[in-house]
């Protein structure tokens, strides 16, 4: 697309919001209502774009993504009406007699980029989002997810006019072209890398972002842990979409005494979950182009692999694996795997561990397996990352209640809930101050009677 159309479709939008169709709640539940529609509407097509792009099955199409929108869209739908109203908040008795409020309003025109590995959820998600805020949206889906890009372009272009909600596809041509824009808010998901690119473009116009992005999760199993679930949970969250997921568990991190027998249980529950190889064509995600595939392949190779290991170039399936012996200088702990590839690494004490964590960059996600309070309290008193699970992995994500998002060096701004429509809106506070009193002792020329009295109120 080019430059001239985008620049015209965001001064469409400028102009659709500064019109004020946005501001009036019941517009939103009525576009919150049609997005729900269409989305049911088309659940047979989306199944087939995410089948062409990722080979995911339809459970795990509608489990981690068409079925968490339709709820998140609900659930924003329910509560807008409540979260938009003006918030009363307490008054200092400097400003007496007065009414103070906050008041929630949307920022305007927004940019969302959306990532390729869940290309439904992460693009609509926040799209909900903006909309419950009163926003207009220009929604930037993957390049690499073509198929979901087209219908989603498809689907959102019979409801909603690009004035107000327009799909802009196309690769990294395209990308740059809408970061030379000057939006109101910019809200991204993807890599570390990218996201500094984003935030660099939104300083040229002091464009606040959200950033969603990544990095190398943790998974932490003491030998107080219920050691055949932690396996279960754990082999799913990581092997999930074929570990393209942004908080899937990164790397196990392991209590000495109890490793050979979780070891044990996860190769169990790959052959139960996955099969012997693990990549059947029909029931596993597979990798999303040949790049990242073969990238996660040299990641394997000269490894000491216990489970796994095998890759098929054609259908750029790889099984879920699992590789021992690896040391924090290993290849693969130097970046995030974003694949079906578990390294093992192994810890005797809990600060150890907490302290092994803690000395690199904050992760999105962290996730411990424990069977006491004790030292739980002490993971999370000590622990810094974006959000994670207590005994069971990737969960977390999957609530309208609690924000999901980053810290650090894995991201900034939360979403989900109210958090989105928080994350979309502007605070805006506003002191409504009577007009039948005038305290005098503000004014010049100040009095020592008047500044006893503005000490006695600020202290």
């Amino acid at each position: 697309m080019s430059m001239h159309t985008i620049e015209s479709i965001i001064k469409a939008q400028r102009s659709f919001f500064r019109e004020g169709h946005t501001l009036d709640v019941s517009f939103r539940m009525e576009q919150l209502g049609k997005l729900r529609k269409i989305i049911k509407k088309y659940e047979k097509e989306i199944y087939q774009a995410l089948k062409e792009d990722l080979n995911k099955p339809e459970f795990e199409a509608y489990g981690t993504e068409i079925g968490l929108v339709l709820d998140e869209v609900k659930y924003l739908q329910s509560h807008v009406a409540s979260w938009a109203k003006p918030e009363r908040v307490k008054t200092s008795l400097a400003n007496f007699p007065s009414v103070s409020r906050i008041y929630r309003e949307p920022y305007g025109v927004t940019l969302v980029m959306s990532p390729w590995n869940y290309p439904v959820l992460l693009s609509l998600d926040p799209l909900a989002g903006a909309i419950a805020a009163g926003n207009c949206v220009v929604l930037k889906p993957s390049n690499y997810s073509p198929n979901v890009s087209a219908l989603l372009k498809k689907m959102l272009g019979e409801i909603f006019p690009e004035k107000y909600v327009a799909v802009i596809e196309g690769g990294r041509a395209e990308n740059q072209t809408l970061l030379k824009q000057k939006f109101d808010y910019i809200f991204f998901t993807g890599s570390v890398q990218v996201g500094k690119m984003v935030m660099e473009a939104a300083s040229r116009y002091l464009t606040p972002v959200s950033l969603e992005l990544g990095g190398k999760s943790p998974c932490i199993v003491d030998e107080t842990a219920d050691l055949k679930l932690a396996a279960k949970r754990i082999v799913w969250g990581k092997y999930l979409n074929a570990g393209q997921t942004c908080v899937a568990p990164d790397y196990l991190l392991v209590q000495e005494d109890c490793k050979v027998t979780l070891l044990a249980y996860m190769k169990e529950y790959i052959y139960r979950l996955y099969g012997k190889q693990g990549d059947g064509e029909d029931t596993y995600t597979r990798i999303v182009n040949e790049k990242h595939y073969r990238r996660i392949m040299g990641l394997i190779k000269g490894e000491s692999v216990i489970a796994g290991g095998t890759g098929n170039p054609e259908t750029l399936q790889i099984a879920p694996t699992i590789l021992d012996g690896i040391t924090w200088q290993s290849p693969i702990m130097q970046e995030e795997i974003f694949g079906p590839v578990m390294p093992v690494l192994t810890f005797r004490t809990l600060p150890e561990a907490i302290g092994l964590v803690s000395r690199r960059p904050k992760p999105l996600a962290a996730y411990y397996f424990t069977g006491s309070r004790k030292r739980e309290n002490y993971f999370l008193k000590h622990t810094s990352f974006g959000g994670g699970c207590i005994n069971d992995t990737v969960m977390h994500l999957a609530s309208s209640h609690m924000p999901f998002g980053g810290v650090g060096d894995s991201g900034m701004g939360g979403y989900h809930g109210k958090d989105s429509f928080e994350t979309f809106s502007h605070r805006k506070s506003v002191l409504n101050k009577a007009v039948w009193l005038d305290m005098p002792f503000r004014y010049p020329p100040y009095k020592g009677l008047f500044f006893r009295i503005l000490k006695m109120i600020l202290r």
